[in-house]
């Protein structure tokens, strides 16, 4: 019985070195990533009443497709003439990143592709003042704190590439679709986390991380083999000029 899962074992990898003759591969490293956003803070040192703070973990499931889970934390204030608004509350988001780039130019390093994500915003929100006119005059009132979740959906290109050793760059566009912004349909509100302008139905941001990631896995990925193409060339007969020969007498 052992003999025979010997020979069975020994047919099985002579069936795969067979499958792969003829074919290139490569060792593709697959990772865990984990990245900060430098925007959120870099604008915080500009505007001190706003502060949005987030990063990500992905985990490659093969050369060209990645889950990922985003989550941050937002504060945020607005003040106008009529209004201020305030909220703060923390943001997740989860999908795929796919990457377009073939694994002979990625190697694991570089990604170039989109991102798909469903996302979800646990905030508390508040206008403090709220001042309205009418026919006889101005009021002031103001809306209580209350809780809300929102939900959206994104899409994502980007890019991203290393910098040094399992240390990489890159940016991200944020293009977002509100399903619900959990206030009902009387109260929008001013900014949601994760998402962006509560008053529009679709908003968009850009993100640019710093990310570490650490290989954790060596995959053999088979990359087609390019076959030059072959030039036919046509051998050009140059013409035969036959000259008659005539016999004459002298």
């Amino acid at each position: 019985m052992r003999r025979t899962s010997g020979y069975l074992i020994s047919l099985l990898l002579l069936i795969q070195g067979l499958s792969l003759s003829g074919q290139d591969t490569i060792m593709f490293p697959l990772r865990i990533r984990a990245g900060i956003d430098l925007v959120g803070p870099g604008m915080y040192i500009d505007n001190r009443n706003n502060l949005t703070a987030e990063g990500f973990v992905s985990y490659d499931r093969n050369e060209s497709m990645s889950y990922v889970l985003e989550g941050g934390y937002l504060k945020y204030k607005y003040s106008q003439y009529n209004y201020d608004y305030q909220a703060n509350g923390i943001f997740l988001r989860a999908g795929v990143d796919f990457d377009l780039l073939k694994p002979l130019v990625s190697k694991g390093k570089h990604w170039a592709g989109v991102g798909l994500r469903y996302g979800a915003g646990f905030y508390r929100s508040s206008y403090p003042s709220l001042v309205s006119d009418n026919y006889w005059g101005s009021a002031s009132s103001a809306i209580p704190s209350r809780n809300a979740v929102a939900h959206f959906l994104e899409f994502a290109p980007g890019v991203r590439s290393e910098l040094f050793r399992n240390v990489s760059i890159g940016w991200t566009i944020r293009l977002n679709l509100l399903l619900s912004a959990g206030t009902g349909k009387n109260v929008r509100p001013v900014y949601i986390p994760g998402f962006g302008n509560g008053g529009k139905s679709t908003s968009a941001g850009i993100n640019y991380y710093i990310v570490w990631s650490i290989p954790y896995k060596t995959k053999r990925v088979i990359i087609k083999k390019e076959v030059p193409q072959e030039e036919e060339e046509t051998e050009q007969e140059s013409p035969s000029t036959t000259q008659p020969v005539t016999t004459g007498r002298p």
